[in-house]
């Protein structure tokens, strides 16, 4: 079992990244550091960590303690800062969550998610390679690399059959080809260095700190606010959807027990069209929200397919289920319940996130680290 004393998260502001950070520190046996490299774009949010910030960073430092937390504003394709950090900090293990992410943005323009997810995977890989050379030339043995992916490199599926670890790749969208070239690129430091990596694709992620422009948080939002929930093309394109919380406790597992060199694909076993998904998330807004159910049916909107839209994704996860012992444990209406109550209890951190206060609340709050 690896130690993992000094974690390297980038993109640990975003929606994954800073659920990993509140998970990680909540396991008792984490007794490490913290390194969060994040370069703030429009899906990072500093507010998703200000307790962790509070606990175990500036606040730790502030009555004497060592910090165990320490944000950096940069970014990844920044070769000296990233080199900085391994120096400074002794970094002994990196979790790359850092990307450009979203599809319609990635249609738009297509250059960002090449830079982030290609340029800067491969300058947190080549970092690595340096950093971690052993004194016999070789790499060291006590490091690891994680490579966080989507299932979204393999393409769509159809009726029947789910994305194995050895289905080829089949990307439809500049947002899943360039994360298709940064596993590429990940596996090739494996082989060809030696690099210790391990490697996980996953499913759809859903819960709290979610960006609204996503599916879930969106139709939330939209129905709290009254605004139409738009559905595209005939809304039968099928995802299959993981909580947050699980899909952490399977990169932590995999991180700590996974294989060097292997990768791990990590499910919801949870598939649902996309205009049932809306169906149930109308019915449990309203539950919660004491909204009325057929004015929020009454917003069902169907709009046009965007360009390269796969019509089914859905996971194998037996390896990491067999070989690891994960399972999820967060039921998929249990998951649903707890994200719609976190907007409802959040709507000042949504209103930050859309209105732009949120850059306000960082210089007022936060004292840069570059």
């Amino acid at each position: 079992m690896r130690s993992l004393s000094t974690i390297l998260v980038t993109g640990g502001a975003g929606f994954i990244g800073s659920n990993f950070i509140h998970w990680l520190f909540a396991q008792p046996e984490f007794t490490g550091r913290v390194i969060n490299l994040d370069a703030l774009t429009y899906a990072g949010n500093l507010e998703n960590l200000a307790d962790i910030e509070a606990r175990y960073g500036k606040g730790a430092e502030a009555s004497g303690a060592v910090p165990r937390y320490v944000f950096v504003q940069g970014d990844i394709c920044d070769r000296p800062l990233v080199e900085r950090l391994f120096a400074e900090y002794g970094v002994d293990t990196v979790v790359h969550f850092a990307a450009e992410s979203h599809v319609d943005r990635s249609i738009l323009g297509p250059e960002a998610f090449v830079r982030t997810n290609v340029l800067g995977t491969y300058t947190l890989l080549d970092v690595a390679r340096q950093a971690w050379r052993a004194p016999s030339g070789g790499m060291r043995e006590d490091v690891l690399f994680h490579h966080v992916s989507t299932d979204e490199v393999f393409g769509s599926l159809g009726e029947e059959g789910y994305f194995t670890e050895s289905t080829p790749y089949d990307p439809r969208s500049p947002y899943s080809a360039s994360k298709a070239a940064s596993d590429h690129l990940a596996k090739a430091y494996h082989h060809t260095y030696g690099l210790p990596l391990t490697l996980s694709n996953c499913s759809n992620n859903y819960g709290p700190y979610q960006f609204p422009e996503k599916l879930i948080p969106l139709m939330i939002l939209n129905m709290l606010e009254g605004k139409p929930l738009p559905v595209y093309g005939d809304g039968r394109n099928i995802r299959d959807w993981l909580y947050v919380e699980d899909h952490n406790e399977a990169v932590w597992t995999i991180m700590r027990n996974g294989q060097s060199g292997r990768t791990y694909n990590i499910g919801g076993e949870n598939e649902w069209e996309n205009i049932r998904l809306l169906e149930r998330l109308i019915e449990l807004v309203a539950e919660e929200a004491h909204l009325d159910i057929a004015r929020l049916r009454g917003l069902i909107t169907y709009v046009k397919d965007r360009p390269g839209h796969d019509r089914r994704y859905a996971i194998d996860c037996t390896r990491l289920k067999t070989e690891l012992g994960w399972r999820q444990r967060i039921s998929f209406d249990e998951g649903l319940r707890k994200t719609i109550r976190w907007y409802l209890d959040h709507r000042e951190w949504v209103e930050h996130v859309r209105s732009g206060a949120y850059r306000a609340w960082i210089e007022q709050n936060y004292a840069r680290r570059v």
